[in-house]
């Protein structure tokens, strides 16, 4: 148990029991407790294998490789489309952990032997993100605009790409756009 997590593991949330009843799960499959983003992270060997975070409705096992884990038992889930390598397992209550914990070891194994491997999700290139039809006419239209997006670094790219994509009425697309123009030829990410 690694002291900096405790904090996680001791406030008062309606998880509290489930995010104990987890850590112990996970702690007897001999991985490394760290913190990373603000939650209990589990690595091998310094590599992210399974997180525990919580939401309103459900908390859960984040597997950072888990679109390389069989998935046997059907219970793993995509948090969105956009997500490309990771996987929730998700529960609503204590027992739900406990009926589970031989299935949750073995997925948490499974994982830990990708990691062994040296597995790697094959992510998507930027380039196979679709690109709004208001973001491509400004593309168009500004050549310092898509000098400045095209020095971004991929991530940064594809941020913008994902945000932009996200909006259901071009008007709402268009009004992104325009508020972000300044940070993209600024040389900014989405959150910078």
């Amino acid at each position: 148990m690694n002291p900096k997590t405790d904090f996680f593991f001791d406030k008062p949330t309606q998880w509290q029991e489930e995010y104990r009843q987890l850590r112990r799960l996970v702690l007897d499959c001999g991985l490394t407790e760290e913190l990373k983003w603000g939650v209990p992270c589990y690595t091998f060997q310094g590599s992210n294998v399974v997180l525990i975070h919580g939401f309103k409705e459900y908390c859960a096992l984040l597997f950072h490789k888990g679109a390389l884990l069989q998935d046997a038992e059907h219970i793993m889930i995509q948090q969105t489309e956009n997500v490309q390598g990771a996987r929730q397992i998700r529960f609503a209550d204590v027992k739900g952990i406990v009926e589970m914990k031989p299935v949750l070891k073995s997925y948490i194994y499974e994982a830990i032997e990708v990691e062994k491997a040296g597995l790697k999700v094959a992510l998507k290139k930027t380039k196979e993100y679709a690109v709004p039809e208001e973001f491509q006419v400004k593309l168009d239209e500004n050549a310092a605009l898509k000098s400045a997006f095209e020095a971004l670094t991929p991530g940064r790219q594809r941020g913008y790409l994902l945000h932009f994509s996200a909006a259901k009425q071009a008007k709402t697309r268009e009004a992104r756009i325009e508020k972000l123009i300044p940070q993209i030829l600024a040389g900014k990410g989405l959150n910078d």
